[in-house]
């Protein structure tokens, strides 16, 4: 059975967020408590849908971060991944970021668990929505609350020949040899600046331009075991840590797109 992976849907999502970023951007201070954004968020990203609180979704995070620019941040379902009943998706909102929606990850059976290990950035202390997707449109959330800041402004160096010329290199592994039939871990480190478009050029005093990576594309001997499409909200340099279940010795490739269009490949051959 064949299993699509990366929909439609994420192209309205990043429009309908980019447009809710002035929205979400914070308030001036006054005595009044700034409004909660998860419910507009809900509301305009899941349209009508039920989302049901599930505690098989085990998130890893600090509750206090030093810096909001590299903040760790995991999550791991325990859920069925079958070829007919798995999780296809999930949404990961930073609620308090100019543009909350940091990523969507989408999954399939071959990848024997929805989970995935990164780091994100924090405008301001937030919750993190962790909306889960499974293969028969059911909706699962889980939140947790972080306490970080300062991740996605502040000033950057001009165009550094040094990172533009590293941009989109990328380091593969597994953790152990590889098992055959049964869940392997992988890491992919990529570099890549992921300037949020809100950094001052130290040089120019103005606006960085915004430069990222916007979809991460894994899969072992052709078949796709995730995909990730991702915004300025995943930090510098990023890391993702996935797993799959192969049947055999293969490849693993990695293709990367970032917003200017450019592409960028690795594979690893492994099990041989």
């Amino acid at each position: 059975m064949k299993h699509r992976m990366g929909g439609s849907r994420c192209a309205p999502v990043l429009a309908v967020v980019a447009m809710l970023a002035l929205s979400t951007c914070p308030m001036p201070a006054t005595p009044q408590a700034v409004a909660d954004p998860w419910p507009a968020l809900q509301t305009s990203l899941f349209p009508g849908k039920k989302l049901e609180p599930a505690p098989f979704i085990h998130v890893t995070a600090p509750t206090r971060a030093a810096s909001g620019d590299q903040v760790p941040f995991a999550f791991s379902i325990d859920h069925p991944m079958t070829a007919n009943n798995y999780i296809k998706s999930v949404t990961l909102l930073v609620d308090a970021n100019p543009v909350p929606l940091a990523a969507v990850f989408h999954f399939a059976p071959e990848s024997g668990k929805a989970e995935i290990s990164t780091r994100i950035r924090f405008d301001t202390d937030s919750p993190v929505h962790v909306v889960a997707e499974s293969n028969d449109g059911k909706l699962y959330v889980t939140a947790v609350t972080v306490k970080a800041s300062g991740g996605c402004g502040g000033s950057v160096s001009g165009d550094d020949p040094a990172v533009m010329a590293a941009a989109g290199k990328m380091k593969m592994a597994l953790g152990a040899p590889l098992r055959v039939g049964a869940i392997n871990r992988a890491r992919l480190l990529i570099r890549h600046p992921m300037y949020t478009g809100l950094q001052r050029n130290l040089t120019t005093n103005g606006f960085r331009p915004a430069y990222f990576i916007q979809k991460v594309a894994v899969s072992y001997n052709g078949k796709p075991v995730m995909v990730a499409d991702t915004s300025i909200g995943i930090s510098e340099n990023p890391t993702l840590e996935f797993g799959f279940v192969p049947d055999g010795p293969g490849a693993l490739t990695a293709i990367l797109e970032d917003n200017t269009g450019a592409t960028y490949r690795q594979s690893i051959d492994v099990g041989g």
